[in-house]
């Protein structure tokens, strides 16, 4: 059997945390800035994790289940 690829997309989107969490970027901080506050895209370029509900289905992309 060959090895299972993970998804390209999803290796270029996606970390894992040292305690398995799977981290993430904001979307909507790459064009049309000027109309958007300086906090909301401050708070944008922070880092946050995948929802418990989207986990199983970005594990499964990264083959890490």
């Amino acid at each position: 059997m060959p090895k299972m690829k993970t998804k390209s997309s999803a290796k270029k989107r996606f970390k894992l945390t040292g305690t398995g969490k799977i981290k993430r970027k904001h979307a909507f901080k790459s064009h049309i800035l000027t109309k958007k506050s300086k906090k909301r895209k401050l708070a944008l370029t922070h880092t946050t994790t995948v929802h418990e509900a989207d986990e199983n289905n970005v594990k499964l992309m990264l083959r890490l289940k």
